[in-house]
């Protein structure tokens, strides 16, 4: 699987640029890439313009999500069993800010539960669609 489109790139470069003239940026995740064979998941903001380093909240399934940087490259070659790798969440669209990601992460011990809490305190839409905003507040 290629875990970035040039769309997904395009829109990581962008944030890393703002990020570097904007202090206090803080940009909705753009992709969320997992296991899938276990609880590691990375939610990424920024590529930084190396093409491989990566901004973001890791979540390698101790209950200690983290912010911090790590490299596209690494993730790309992980071989799981069964002949797996990390995987790209097709599905993943959200606009809420990566500090309410990182700050849910740590109250609930892992990015899917901060999802699963960011998607029950979402306002569900006309159209059936569940998008948390950025004010929405994850109770769990």
């Amino acid at each position: 699987m290629i875990l970035l489109t040039p769309d997904l790139h395009g829109a990581l470069r962008a944030h890393a640029e703002t990020s570097a003239r904007l202090a206090g940026h803080d940009p909705a995740p753009v992709v969320k890439l997992f296991s899938p064979i276990g609880a590691a998941t990375w939610l990424a903001t920024e590529l930084l313009d190396d093409g491989d380093t990566l901004f973001g909240l890791a979540d390698l399934g101790f209950g200690c999500p983290e912010l911090g940087y790590f490299s596209l490259g690494e993730i790309t070659r992980v071989r799981l069993p069964f002949g797996l790798g990390i995987e790209r969440d097709l599905t993943f669209a959200t606009t809420v800010p990566l500090s309410v990601w990182a700050d849910t992460a740590r109250r609930t011990g892992s990015i899917l539960h901060a999802e699963t809490a960011l998607l029950r305190a979402a306002p569900m839409r006309g159209d059936g669609s569940v998008h948390p905003s950025p004010d929405d507040s994850a109770t769990g």
